[in-house]
């Protein structure tokens, strides 16, 4: 899951929560008053004229309808970057997921009276449901459960031996996962090297243990006849 670039010349934004960097502070102080008024301004000249306006609201729509709304969101932010600039884009994320005390300081910035009530409105439309996502992006719930299944493909006439992986997700939605045996092999590979140096004495259970030594075993002697 990627992580939202940083700007050391964006004070006001929150990073200290586990947040994306796109969240603004709750609480803004004098200097940060005046980097957020300089955002919003930037923001309101890339939005100033009815066609950027409607394109960015075609956007948000399409991303809170989406049946793939999760992973929408996660590239949201860019499709805005690319769409109005990337500083503009940043901050319109940000101010659509920002505490209310600090979004009616919009107000206060003189802004273009219809940029400012389509910012109000795509707000209230579409800010709740992308500040849930990008927190569950950020802070995911986990791995509810999972299921392994094999199958054979037929690939240029010949049968490559497959892996098809379920993921129980923390709505209850399944995602399902295809790739070559080498690809899950080398993932259980990964997995195995970046946990082992961390486990405590108690962290696997015999039993998994087991399970894993079998595998291991078996593995090789299917490919034996390599070496």
């Amino acid at each position: 899951m990627r992580s939202h670039p940083a700007s050391t010349s964006e004070p006001w934004r929150d990073e200290d929560r586990g947040r994306a960097p796109v969240t603004i502070r709750a609480m803004l102080d004098h200097e940060e008053k005046f980097l957020f008024k300089e955002e919003i301004l930037h923001l309101a000249n890339a939005l100033n004229d009815p066609g950027s306006l409607d394109n960015v609201e075609d956007l948000l729509t399409d991303v809170i309808t989406s049946p793939r709304f999760d992973s929408e969101v996660f590239t949201l932010e860019r499709s805005l970057q690319v769409m109005l600039g990337p500083r503009a884009g940043t901050t319109l994320v940000g101010l659509l997921t920002v505490a209310p005390e600090v979004f009616d300081e919009v107000a206060e910035v003189r802004i273009p009276t219809e940029v400012h009530e389509r910012l109000v409105a795509w707000r209230a439309r579409f800010g709740l449901a992308i500040d849930n996502a990008l927190n569950f992006l950020n802070n995911p719930d986990g791995i509810q459960g999972h299921n392994f299944a094999t199958q054979i493909a037929h690939v240029e006439d010949r049968r490559v031996l497959q892996g098809r992986l379920t993921l129980v997700r923390y709505n209850n939605e399944p995602q399902f996962f295809v790739a070559d045996a080498s690809v899950f092999l080398s993932l259980v590979a990964d997995i195995m090297e970046r946990l082992g140096p961390y486990l405590e004495p108690d962290a696997v259970e015999a039993e998994t243990l087991a399970r894993l030594r079998d595998a291991i075993a078996l593995i090789e002697r299917k490919t034996a006849s390599r070496s």
